[in-house]
């Protein structure tokens, strides 16, 4: 049976990751590339054949497949180690002084008369690839050099069939004694070995398998049959938007949910993923937070042009990106409200309702609203408008206004919706929303809450929650103001 799982890598762990990728180190083996772009303006179409005329404003160059992922992993804060191999010729010149002037990569590429180098060109104009052109020719390119295994944490072998993840390299990762992750290429994949994780997109797993890969379920299948098929100890397969899903062996196939990103360019999508991927379980991640790790960092890379990197900045921006617009996103009108309830009601989930001014979010608070959500499968809270918090509270108060106080209530996993009333009392909404539990706090007796005679009556129940003593909005205005110890 296959389980799926929400995102478990929060902004805390993130940051703690981020600290620990510094002392990672990872071989970046395999084919390696020079990419180069080409950008321009197109005005007009060539009098010669109904094609664009691109005008050439600027171009860039930069190392490409397996020098793309030891990039990537350098931009993240790890140390790379990269082994390929190039042509005895200007564009190897060209790819080795590119490698040479990057940051945290340690170069132990080849140049072999027999191997010209690989060039891939890009022709971009308005944000969009026009053409590419790919200058290759065949040559022996098999990496023999297995300097670059020593002292990793962790093994990416970077397969572009190109013909630099040979037998021997393999051999030498499998008996380097360190993780060993695959980005594959081809239909044979039992050729990798006993390697810790292999990571085929969609249609590398479908060519592998010859079975479809549209649905969860399919790909599910798909897994299976390349793990029976394979030697490997895990698969990851990447599915564009819809994320990743993991299958270990021995074990159920988990899927993870992509992020909802603009997508400006996929071009090297794929090494950076490999490279996030593998500086995670590097850093001892569990293989679940790596795939996590591995999908924020590829969401951010589509979002920018050419063959791009990722920064840890980038990265807890949009870690915080993410939960400011799933908080916000619970925030909540009435009546739109109210339809939501009518649904959860239909599907048989218990309704639980509470309400306040959740003025300065404390301790007490948190624990509260956990309590709370254990009595009902759909906690919504209620909050105070600023204006009557001020009737209740005084001039001065509330500290945050509403809109603040919503997204950080909403940014809470134990709040499922947020929405406010001016009223002096939440009855109105509460006779609207008929919700099946009514939770105050404990300092209230059954007898004083609010509308609790009225859930009671169509059948629900009133619950009084447990507040930590020394923990209150007042005492820590207090604190701040120098007013209390």
């Amino acid at each position: 049976m296959a389980v799926t799982r929400e995102p478990q890598l929060d902004l805390g762990a993130l940051q703690g990751l981020l600290d620990r990728i510094g002392d990672v180190t990872v071989a970046c083996v395999g084919d390696l590339m020079l990419d180069r772009f080409v950008y321009g303006e197109v005005a007009r179409v060539s009098p010669e054949a109904p094609v664009p005329v691109l005008r050439a404003t600027r171009s860039l160059a930069m190392p490409g497949a397996v020098g793309n992922v030891a990039r990537n992993v350098a931009a993240l804060g790890g140390r790379a180690r990269l082994s390929g191999v190039v042509g005895q010729d200007a564009a190897g010149d060209e790819l080795s002084a590119l490698i040479a002037a990057e940051d945290g990569i340690d170069s132990f590429v080849q140049a072999r008369a027999g191997a010209a180098t690989i060039v891939k060109t890009r022709y971009v104009a308005a944000g969009q690839q026009l053409l590419r052109l790919d200058d290759e020719t065949p040559g022996d390119r098999a990496i023999t050099d297995n300097a670059a295994f020593s002292g990793a944490s962790v093994i990416l072998l970077s397969d572009y069939a190109k013909g630099g993840v040979g037998d021997d390299a393999i051999a030498a990762a499998l008996s380097a004694g360190a993780p060993v992750i695959v980005d594959p290429k081809g239909r044979d994949f039992a050729r990798y070995g006993a390697v810790d994780v292999i990571k085929p997109n969609a249609g590398e797993l479908a060519a592998a398998t010859g079975l479809p890969v549209g649905t969860d379920a399919e790909v599910e299948a798909a897994l299976a049959a390349l793990l029976d098929a394979a030697t490997a100890r895990a698969i990851v397969v990447t599915r564009a938007g819809k994320g990743m899903s993991l299958m270990e062996r021995g074990g159920s196939v988990r899927h993870f949910p992509g992020r909802a990103r603009e997508v400006f360019d996929v071009s090297g999508a794929g090494d950076t993923g490999l490279a996030a991927l593998g500086l995670a379980l590097g850093a001892g991640a569990s293989l679940d937070q790596a795939v996590q790790f591995a999908i924020l960092a590829s969401g951010v890379v589509v979002g920018k042009a050419g063959t791009a990197v990722v920064t840890p900045a980038e990265l807890i921006e949009a870690e915080m990106s993410q939960h400011a617009q799933a908080a916000q996103a619970k925030v909540t009108p009435l009546d739109e409200l109210a339809a939501e309830v009518e649904t959860w009601r239909r599907q048989g989930l218990k309704v639980g309702f509470t309400n306040g001014c959740f003025d300065i979010l404390h301790r007490g608070h948190v624990a509260y609203l956990q309590q709370a959500k254990s009595w009902c499968d759909r906690l919504i809270v209620a909050l105070n408008t600023d204006a009557s918090v001020r009737r209740l509270k005084g001039e001065g108060r509330p500290v945050n206004d509403l809109d603040s106080r919503a997204v950080v209530l909403g940014g809470l996993s134990s709040v499922d919706r947020v929405t406010a009333f001016d009223d002096p009392t939440p009855l109105a909404l509460i006779e609207r929303l008929r919700p099946d539990v009514l939770i105050k706090g404990s300092d209230y007796t059954r007898e004083g809450v609010v509308g609790g005679d009225l859930v009671e009556s169509w059948g629900g129940e009133v619950k009084l929650a447990d507040f930590r003593d020394g923990f209150s909005t007042t005492r820590t205005i207090e604190k701040l103001s120098g007013g209390a110890a």
